[in-house]
């Protein structure tokens, strides 16, 4: 879903283009984040408020609250020391969505998502980095930042505009089209407030050669791009698929894309798991993976050799054999054969040697903390050394899965791990088993019988005088 702000406060110093100006004096915004969370904060049913403040840039902080007149609404405000403020109504349920956005770098954002940290414009963040887990930053080709000094002219007239009221804004009202006019009235209010940025500092909004009509895409050219229909994309659209980015401009009612951010979608398209699910398929009629695919052609070729060539199952098929007990000693059959071809499915060898790696990055982690001081672990008086070893919840379910499927296995590889735990940082071999069985415990399936069974098989041999 998309987020889309209503207004402009009128003490806003970055206006956003198209949308009217609304008095925002009932909210302190002077006053500091703290006192914009408490117009909202536990003040009554609907309403709530909230303000951070961003690590990246000090003295930089961001804020919203419920409007306390209208609990349908919302103001969301963002301040720079050196850029100044954002000031937008919204729909009160956008506020929080608007709140995460601009956690980050993020100051402005215009043209369908493109936005700037002060001084770079970026395009819509749609390509996840796995590295830095954020979408890829992609600047805006030769972007130029629009001001409001520059937006306005000798024509705009100041009379003609107005300042909205809270209790009167409709959400649903169109722009105006005379916006002119109302950016002129809000310079005129602008300057007569004291500490306000320069005009040439306001900015307004962006001129880049990738938002030039020449490179704008309707719908058709979007879905053919993308590989689906262009019905599947209004589909998409319709549904609020926040996927699809949102349109750079609106010509005679109809969507336009940046064809270089339709570009960047078609590319997170490829990089998401429908995309790589798709470029990976064996190309047959399950579309499965090469991998299912050939699980599948193994336990196929397996079960016809199961039901039609063993004639003591293949008599099952005569109409008067036809019966509840025949068809569940087939079904076994072929459940037996499953059970015992799980290493085509998970192969044993690798999965072992992963799972000793995952435990020891574990370990490790540990060890490291305990050696910076993390993890108070220091011996008890004419003691011995008290080990805070813990596994990871993925690793101990894995491990666990790997005890049950796979016991014989299971067995040795955890000898691997004890072997390896005391090689590198002398840790008892009772310390490792007491650590994995407390691990299987809380995060395992296994039963307290069966766990109690395994883990003692792998105590070590007790000691002889």
């Amino acid at each position: 879903m998309h987020i889309h702000p209503l207004a402009n406060g009128v003490r806003t110093d970055h206006p956003v283009p198209g949308l009217p100006f609304v008095d925002d004096s009932h909210i302190p915004l002077d006053e500091g984040p703290a006192a914009i969370e408490a117009v909202g904060r536990n003040k009554a049913d609907g309403m709530w408020g909230r303000y951070d403040t961003i690590r990246q840039s000090e003295g930089a902080w961001y804020a919203f609250t419920t409007d306390p007149l209208d609990h349908s609404l919302g103001w969301s405000v963002r301040f720079h020391p050196e850029h100044g403020r954002i000031v937008l109504l919204m729909r009160d349920g956008d506020t929080s969505p608007l709140h995460s956005a601009w956690s980050g770098d993020q100051l402005l954002f215009r043209a369908g998502g493109y936005w700037w940290d002060g001084i770079t414009w970026y395009r819509p963040g749609q390509v996840w980095d796995p590295v830095t887990q954020d979408y890829e930053r992609r600047r805006a080709r030769a972007a130029v930042t629009v001001s409001a000094a520059d937006m306005l002219d000798g024509r705009a007239d100041p009379a003609r505009a107005h300042v909205a009221k809270i209790r009167t804004f409709e959400p649903t009202e169109l722009a105006p089209e005379n916006w002119g006019d109302h950016l002129a009235l809000w310079a005129q209010l602008h300057r007569e407030r004291e500490g306000a940025l320069p005009l040439e500092r306001c900015v307004v909004d962006l001129a880049s050669p990738e938002l030039t009509g020449a490179q704008l895409l309707g719908v058709p050219e979007m879905a053919e791009r993308g590989g689906i229909t262009a019905s599947t994309l209004r589909a998409y659209i319709s549904r609020g698929n926040s996927e699809v980015p949102q349109p750079q401009a609106t010509v005679g009612g109809r969507d336009q894309w940046a064809r270089a951010v339709a570009d960047d979608w078609v590319e997170a398209r490829q990089r998401s798991r429908e995309g790589v699910r798709s470029v990976m398929t064996a190309g047959d009629r399950d579309e499965l993976s090469r991998g299912a695919a050939e699980v599948r052609d193994h336990f196929a070729a397996d079960f016809h050799g199961t039901l039609w060539e063993r004639p003591d199952v293949r008599k099952r098929w005569v109409l008067r054999a036809r019966n509840e007990g025949s068809v569940r000693e087939v079904a076994d059959a072929l459940a037996w054969n499953v059970a015992v071809s799980l290493d085509r499915v998970l192969p044993t060898e690798p999965l072992g040697h992963t799972v000793v790696d995952a435990v020891l990055h574990s370990f490790a982690d540990a060890v490291a903390m305990d050696c910076n001081g993390g993890n108070r672990t220091e011996s008890e008086p004419g003691g011995e050394k008290l080990w805070m070893l813990y596994v990871s919840r993925p690793v101990a379910e894995m491990l666990d899965w790997f005890i049950r499927h796979h016991p014989e296995s299971a067995h040795h590889y955890i000898g691997e791990i004890m072997h390896e735990a005391h090689r590198q940082w002398g840790i008892p071999a009772e310390e490792t088993v007491r650590t994995l069985r407390t691990a299987v415990s809380m995060d395992g399936k296994m039963s307290d019988e069966d766990r109690k069974t395994f883990f003692a098989l792998l105590a070590p041999p007790a000691t002889t005088a």
